[in-house]
């Protein structure tokens, strides 16, 4: 379990958030506040987790990568490592990560939504879940 900042946020108020963003669309954040409520739901979350698995739908390798690192590295997780040989794809991607193994894979990906899906895998079933599709930029500066 990574090293994240405690908040308020209750752990049903977090999942009760990340649920609403579950859609087959990426849903526009609409303030400042709500891009912050949504990175401490993510956040609270992490903190009661056993691991995470990330899927990113990205319009290349280099826009996914960069999106994925910033999630890591905001929810407490360390750089990953590629598993895969594909390092650099200029055209739509996914890339699956497991923060269990520290790996990602990336494949071509010929779907249209753009975004980042959260797995959380937990031993309490009040918790597991996918979530998402959620904003490359969620965690940018």
């Amino acid at each position: 379990m990574p090293n994240s900042p405690s908040t308020n946020r209750s752990v049903q108020d977090a999942i009760a958030l990340l649920k609403s963003f579950s859609c087959f669309q990426v849903r526009i954040l609409e303030s400042e506040k709500e891009k912050q409520d949504l990175q401490q739901a993510l956040r609270v979350v992490t903190e009661q987790i056993d691991h995470q698995n990330f899927g990113v739908c990205a319009s290349h390798s280099q826009e996914g990568l960069a999106s994925l690192h910033r999630y890591l590295e905001a929810l407490g997780y360390p750089a990953p490592t590629n598993s895969g040989e594909l390092n650099r794809c200029d055209r739509s991607v996914y890339i699956k990560c497991s923060t269990s193994t520290g790996t990602y894979y990336i494949e071509p990906y010929s779907g249209t939504y753009r975004g980042v899906l959260v797995s959380c895998q937990s031993e309490n079933e009040d918790l597991l879940g996918t979530y998402g599709h959620f904003p490359l930029d969620l965690f940018d500066d």
